[in-house]
């Protein structure tokens, strides 16, 4: 059974970081692309970033390009974004996927959700 479980959320002040963790069991971790989508309320899902199986291949959104970066660790089958210089547009729920090719909105593993709240 897969479980994907992340951790991290929480508020913080504009200009503040702060660092989401997902955990992913159950699968051949070192084999799958991890990443990160976001949605604000009455917006759609977005990609914010996505790592390849070998850590060699990254993508960003522009929205955070240059503020966030993503890591993955396969012995602890978990990957991180860490975020910084936090605005108040990056309120949202964040959702961590697993897929065996790359973040895909239709990808099949997906964590509950996280909140990220950013006050001004």
């Amino acid at each position: 059974q897969v479980q994907v479980m992340e951790s991290g959320g929480g508020s913080v002040q504009a200009g503040g970081n702060l660092t989401l963790s997902c955990t992913t069991t159950g699968l051949d971790f070192d084999y799958h692309a991890v990443g990160w989508f976001r949605q604000a309320p009455g917006k759609e899902r977005e990609l914010i970033s996505c790592i390849t199986w070998s850590g060699h291949g990254t993508y960003y959104a522009d929205s955070v390009k240059g503020r966030f970066s993503i890591s993955r660790d396969n012995g602890k089958k978990t990957h991180y974004l860490q975020m910084n210089s936090l605005k108040p547009e990056d309120t949202a729920k964040y959702y961590c996927v697993a897929d065996r090719n790359w973040c895909y909105d239709t990808s099949q593993y997906w964590g509950q959700g996280t909140q990220v709240t950013v006050s001004s």
